[in-house]
């Protein structure tokens, strides 16, 4: 199959961004749990009486218990390893050093290289495989990580393990964790594997289900047991690959980390393009949608949220702490002067006020019905990491994955022009296609990509395993209030409460999974071992700015006038962190979630 030049470009951005596509899978409110209860209204007949609503019984969850470590016995023997459909095609002793992270050496541990299921497509003629790299530390703590990576995967990440945000100062395979990392099924990051039915099967959720059994069966080959606690998690696609797992795999896994999820990612790549189309119809360049909503345009919208928003949270620091309380006070209409003559900058039009706004409250199909969240007005709308994913990626990423992972069926590769797909691309038939079914692809993408019943966790709750979800605000593909909404209705579905086993985490200013102007550094996976291990849930997570010099990597985001280790607690939803009156307002011992 000849490639396009068109998808040799995506096939160069999805590698360097390492993120999601899109976003998306039930339109409309998620199925939730329980039956509404009412009481009858007095009069006619009815008794005035008080109703009985005695408190809840508080849930005694059990708690996991801690993992057990053990030494690795022979890394060189693992070539050897035999599963079902799987091959191993190398193990290789790497010494310690040989990895770093954040300037510190990763200690010496094996690497295992392999593919599963490999075969040869009856549709494409084109061959595929589940490949895979596993590390196994030589001293191992007794825990195993599954790695979800991102985009459209196609490549095998360094199975090193996320622990959240920007510049880690730290990996879960330094931490000790027995680490695996996959292609998911595909081994080019490009969109064309989505015309083999079962390669979009793999990638949606099959390749995790694949994966799980062989790699806790290496594991226990590699150290004579298998692994006391198993935990999964990525950002953007790898949360989407989290969530689902969430759902379908609640077995195999006791804790979750899910950063920025992509977990309707059908629908917000339809999102997304639904938003160039209105960018270009705003551009002064055809062709070029950011020209519709320039730097000096989206620093003006910035600076306004700013005005009106910032102080919500006690102090006036560059950061909108309070999201909700800043969507009340916060109107693109009244507090965004409207351009009378030509735009300059220092302006909105008319026009940008209208589509701009509606893209804010959430895209909209050719019938006038919104298919996908509302985005929050936030601080992070001047930077690249923002207008990247609103301007190009939405030509060259979304068009792609629309056009042959999800839609029924996907498009002719042969001429396929991504950004001519997405600016001429007609709504309502996308939305028709990525639902659609027929007799070669019979699951259609709201089936394959998204979690069956993202508000019925029941079956993980119980046995004892916790989610971790944290997004950032000023994501400009996969909308924070998603993310919000499937926690608010999670809540709901467990009497009100679901704090006992999952817990939300925005993260002001942060664009999609890093960058902003924000604290973006930070570790997740520390407090989730020990919600999961010990019983100990986090109520805040403390994150840091990456300014000049920080290990990790700077953050080209962060405003000058911030302290470059700045510090802000990550206050778990519905708490706000606001700063109590007194003490460095660039330290977050400064500020209390309330």
């Amino acid at each position: 199959m000849k490639t396009p030049a068109s998808l040799i470009f995506i096939a160069s951005l999805l590698t360097a961004c390492g993120g999601g596509n899109g976003g998306g899978g039930f339109v409309g409110s998620f199925p939730t749990t329980g039956t509404p209860t009412s009481t009858p209204p007095a009069g006619n007949g009815n008794p005035v009486t008080p109703p009985d609503n005695p408190a809840p019984p508080v849930e005694t969850l059990p708690v996991l218990g801690a993992a057990t470590g053990a030494a690795l016995i022979d890394c060189a023997s693992l070539a050897g390893f035999t599963f079902a459909n799987t091959t191993i095609t190398a193990a290789n002793s790497i010494a310690a050093g040989t990895l770093s992270v954040a300037g510190k050496p990763v200690g010496a541990h094996c690497q295992v290289r392999g593919s599963m299921y490999q075969r040869t497509s009856p549709v494409d003629g084109q061959s595929y495989a589940i490949g895979f790299e596993m590390r196994l530390p030589v001293n191992w703590n007794g825990r195993y990580f599954y790695q979800a990576n991102g985009g459209l995967d196609g490549s095998i990440g360094t199975a090193t393990g996320p622990v959240g945000g920007g510049g880690v100062l730290d990996n879960a395979l330094n931490k000790g964790f027995a680490v695996i990392s996959s292609d998911a099924g595909h081994q080019a990051p490009t969109p064309f594997f989505g015309v083999d039915p079962q390669a979009r099967l793999d990638y949606g959720y099959q390749a995790v289900g694949k994966l799980t059994p062989m790699a806790k069966a290496l594991i226990a080959s590699a150290y004579g047991k298998g692994p006391d606690r198993s935990y999964i998690g990525g950002c953007s696609n790898g949360g989407r690959h989290t969530m689902v797992a969430m759902s379908r795999y609640a077995d195999d896994y006791d804790g979750f980390l899910v950063g920025d999820p992509g977990f309707r990612l059908p629908l917000a790549a339809s999102a997304n393009i639904v938003g160039a189309q209105n960018y270009n119809a705003l551009a002064t360049t055809p062709g070029d949608p950011g020209t519709g909503f320039t730097l000096a345009e989206r620093t003006l919208v910035s600076n306004a949220v700013l005005a009106k928003c910032d102080a919500l949270d006690g102090t006036t620091d560059g950061i909108v702490q309070d999201t909700g309380a800043c969507q009340a006070a916060f109107s693109l209409d009244r507090d965004v002067p409207t351009c009378s003559g030509s735009r300059d900058g220092t302006c909105l039009s008319a026009d940008q006020k209208l589509r701009i706004g509606q893209l804010f409250a959430g895209a909209l199909d050719g019938g006038g019905k919104k298919f996908y969240a509302s985005f929050p007005f936030d601080a992070g709308l001047n930077t690249t990491g923002w207008s990247s994913w609103k301007f190009s990626n939405s030509l060259n990423l979304d068009s792609g994955a629309v056009a042959f992972v999800w839609q029924v069926p996907p498009e002719n590769p042969t001429g396929f022009n991504g950004p001519n797909f997405t600016l001429t691309a007609n709504i309502d038939s996308i939305l028709s296609k990525i639902t659609s079914t027929d007799g070669l692809y019979t699951e259609n993408s709201l089936s394959f990509m998204t979690p069956p019943n993202p508000t019925d966790l029941s079956h993980l709750k119980k046995r004892g395993a916790k989610v971790m979800a944290y997004h950032g605000t000023s994501d400009p593909i996969f909308s924070s209030d998603d993310t919000q909404h499937w926690y608010d209705q999670l809540t709901a579905a467990n009497g009100g409460d679901a704090s006992n086993f999952a817990r939300f985490y925005r993260v002001p200013g942060m664009n999609h999974c890093s960058g902003g102007p924000t604290t973006d550094q930070f570790d997740m996976l520390a407090p989730l071992v020990n919600w999961v291990e010990k019983g100990e849930a986090a109520d805040s997570v403390v994150a840091s700015a990456r300014g000049t010099g920080n290990a990790g990597g700077a953050n080209a985001d962060v405003p000058s006038g911030w302290s470059p280790t700045r510090t802000r607690p990550l206050c778990a939803y519905p708490k706000v962190a606001r700063y109590k009156g007194t003490g460095d307002i660039e330290k977050a011992e400064s500020f209390s979630c309330q």
